[in-house]
């Protein structure tokens, strides 16, 4: 997914296929001489001459589309080719019956590795070293992306946005005014900060999971943060895809580590009750009272959507932010949970191959960037195109993280990630279940097949 709240509304039903996979851990360039798609080998410029013209399907409507076709204006320029894009809100479904028609766009942007698994395993999608230099993209991107789109050792897609979800916001002047550190290492060390801020009078926490149907997918993500960091991307990925069960008890451990945070007393503004009724996209309000109710939030960088609008219109002297800390005597290194958005290849020719290769490179999205709302998922793009100091610093934060990993509820079963999970959260925060039962519950309702 490239935005969580995209993802959730569209309640995507299309994960399901991730958790047979096979993904493999290790990031490395695949054999380039072994047949791709259709039994494609490695391809040459000229073994199929374009048509002028390349069709796309997405799920960018609106401003993102215009942000999009802006991004993609010089390329139509320089290269003669026209570009037909379709945007389509249900593309889930829609990329799913034009396949079985076959009716496939030359290239589809998969806001979800699942949706993309699932269509691969058809045999209809080419993977990326038989037309792109792979070695050349996994260079520029940030470490364990190409991992997302990854199946039986074969890459299907190219990252062409990215979504950061591993950030902690901060009032700015009221944090700096209580003299908070703004660079925390670890995990331990931001708990000692909270209990400053407790000892001020006011919690440390503001956290909200109400979101309608999808009602607790905030408590799948500080699963997931805790996981990335306590465990490690190994056994992280040993977790999303089942090759552990949810209910091995590195997993039950992470959920009683998550409870004594957000179960603490006082840790949380108005604790497990207000943080179940509170929309998520209100959660962030209670930094930004006069005096601020509470000083910290986690959540990814679309929500500064969602801060009040004198906030929106002063970000880089109201709004700080770092990077959720690691975990101390855990993973050794800055982890990223986040998403992305998939470009993958169905017709393979001059045109289609001239555009992935610039979809997939630094140099893509500058217009994009500069009308906000965007980030690459290149360590090396200019951030300078960045509209502003507060997405230039999500920008660092991801392009100096030692590994990222795509949000593991989107690439589950969606009878789990978009399912139990969320459900059996909201159940742990009020207490009906223990974080083993909780765990025990997930793993039950994992599909057989």
């Amino acid at each position: 997914m490239s935005v969580r709240p995209t993802r959730r509304a569209m309640m995507a039903g299309t994960a399901a296929a991730a958790a047979a996979a096979g993904l493999t851990g290790c990031l490395q360039n695949p054999d380039s001489g072994a047949s791709g798609a259709g039994g494609a080998q490695r391809y040459k410029k000229g073994d199929a001459p374009g048509s002028g013209t390349v069709s796309i399907l997405g799920a960018f409507g609106g401003q993102e589309q215009e942000a999009l076709m802006a991004s993609l204006a010089e390329f139509e320029k320089s290269s003669g080719v026209k570009i037909q894009y379709t945007p389509d809100q249900d593309f889930t479904t829609t990329i799913q019956q034009r396949v079985g028609a076959g009716d496939m766009p030359d290239i589809a942007l998969f806001p979800q590795p699942g949706g993309l698994f699932e269509i691969a395993r058809k045999g209809v999608i080419t993977p990326i070293d038989v037309y792109l230099d792979y070695d050349k993209i996994s260079a520029t991107l940030i470490p364990g992306f190409l991992d997302s789109a990854r199946m039986q050792g074969r890459v299907y897609a190219a990252p062409m946005r990215m979504a950061c979800k591993s950030l902690i916001w901060y009032p700015k002047a009221a944090y700096e005014a209580g003299g908070y550190s703004t660079a925390p290492a670890t995990m331990q060390e931001l708990y000692g900060i909270a209990d400053q801020i407790k000892a001020s009078g006011i919690a440390p926490w503001s956290d909200g999971w109400e979101a309608g149907p999808a009602t607790g997918w905030v408590g799948t993500d500080w699963i997931e943060e805790f996981m990335l960091r306590v465990h490690g991307p190994e056994v992280y990925d040993d977790w999303i895809y089942h090759r552990i069960p949810f209910n091995d008890e590195r997993v039950v451990q992470v959920f009683d580590l998550l409870g004594e945070l957000l179960k603490g007393e006082g840790n949380v503004l108005g604790g497990p009750t207000t943080i179940q009724n509170t929309p998520f996209s209100e959660a962030p309000l209670p930094l930004f009272s006069n005096p601020p109710q509470a000083m910290l939030v986690r959540q990814g960088n679309f929500v500064t959507g969602f801060f009040p609008d004198d906030v929106k219109a002063n970000m880089d002297s109201d709004v700080g932010v770092f990077a959720m800390p690691t975990w101390e005597g855990g993973f050794e290194g800055q982890p990223i949970l986040g998403g992305g958005d998939l470009a993958a290849l169905f017709n393979l020719n001059d045109d289609t191959v001239a555009l992935m290769e610039f979809l997939s490179s630094d140099q893509f999205g500058g217009e994009w960037a500069k009308a906000g709302g965007w980030l690459s998922p290149h360590k090396t793009f200019d951030q300078a195109l960045y509209p502003d100091e507060t997405t230039r610093s999500v920008a660092t934060i991801a392009a100096e993280a030692k590994v990222f990993r795509y949000d593991g509820s989107d690439v589950m079963p969606n009878a789990v990630g978009g399912g139990t999970f969320w459900k059996s959260m909201v159940q742990w925060l009020q207490g009906a279940k223990t974080s083993q039962q909780a765990c025990d519950d997930i793993e039950a309702s994992w599909p057989t097949s």
